[in-house]
């Protein structure tokens, strides 16, 4: 984090695509603890990408609630700014035949959450009967769960464009904010996953590109530079120059970009 200037952080506490979870040892915890401290940087914990709380199989919908509980018990012992994690799919069922499915999950998991580490629910890309591709959704989840004081949004600016949001245009993205602060609550906006888009808009594919390089090009700095936005942790999932993660050029690229619209 620190060798590529960032001033924020997304984890894994386990590998992201195997339903392995890792024993931290509690040096391992304080260690990192005490190295984030001295940072002063938000870092927020990833789930495990093969979740899915609205699957109608059962063994995968008990391994998903449960490693949901495991990464964040571990995010609350690290002391996280909360758990980001996709809802999963309905596979074309429908949203309403899901609801009280994965409201059931996330109230289990929402047990394990402290005042500090809360969960984040992030907007899906709108693909394959995926749940959270509106914030109809979202705020459906917030209400069926009784608009639980540590359940949270995250927003990802690529899910957003290619689910049928310009962000790139402000009128729209004031659109956004201004359903966002009616349905759910600005106040419940914890933090922005910021990367470009390969796909168009409105193309429901979730393909991350680096900044300035994909369809949204420029144009990202509309969503970037929001007033709503300005005191959240941006956080990069592009795929860096050699599809590895974001790299230092991929941060200063965001910073500048932030400059350039805010200037």
């Amino acid at each position: 984090m620190q060798e590529i200037g960032a001033e924020a952080a997304q984890i894994f506490v386990q590998s992201p695509r195997a339903w392995r979870p890792t024993n931290h040892k509690p040096e391992t915890i304080e260690r990192f603890k005490a190295e984030r401290s001295r940072l002063g940087a938000p870092v927020f914990a990833h789930a495990l990408y093969l979740v899915n709380l609205a699957s109608e199989n059962d063994e995968l919908y008990r391994k998903s609630i449960e490693t949901m509980c495991i990464t964040m018990d571990v995010a609350c012992r690290t002391e996280l700014g909360g758990v980001i994690f996709h809802i999963g799919s309905h596979h074309g069922s429908g949203f309403e035949s899901a609801l009280e499915r994965v409201a059931g999950a996330m109230e289990q998991i929402l047990e394990h959450t402290s005042d500090t580490t809360w969960l984040l629910m992030e907007n899906s890309a709108g693909g394959g009967g995926s749940v959270g591709r509106s914030l109809e959704e979202l705020a459906a989840l917030c209400k069926r769960l009784n608009r639980h004081e540590r359940l949270g949004v995250c927003l990802d600016s690529c899910h957003l464009y290619v689910s049928g949001w310009d962000v790139t245009e402000r009128a729209e993205l004031d659109s956004l904010v201004d359903q966002l602060e009616r349905l759910i609550g600005l106040d419940r906006l914890r933090a922005l996953h910021v990367n470009d888009a390969k796909a168009p808009l409105g193309s429901n594919r979730d393909r991350h590109e680096n900044i300035g390089q994909g369809v949204m090009g420029e144009k990202l700095g509309v969503f970037l530079s929001h007033p709503a936005f300005a005191d959240l942790p941006a956080l990069l999932e592009t795929p860096g120059p050699d599809g590895h993660g974001p790299d230092a050029a991929e941060v200063t690229a965001l910073r500048e970009l932030y400059r350039r619209w805010t200037s």
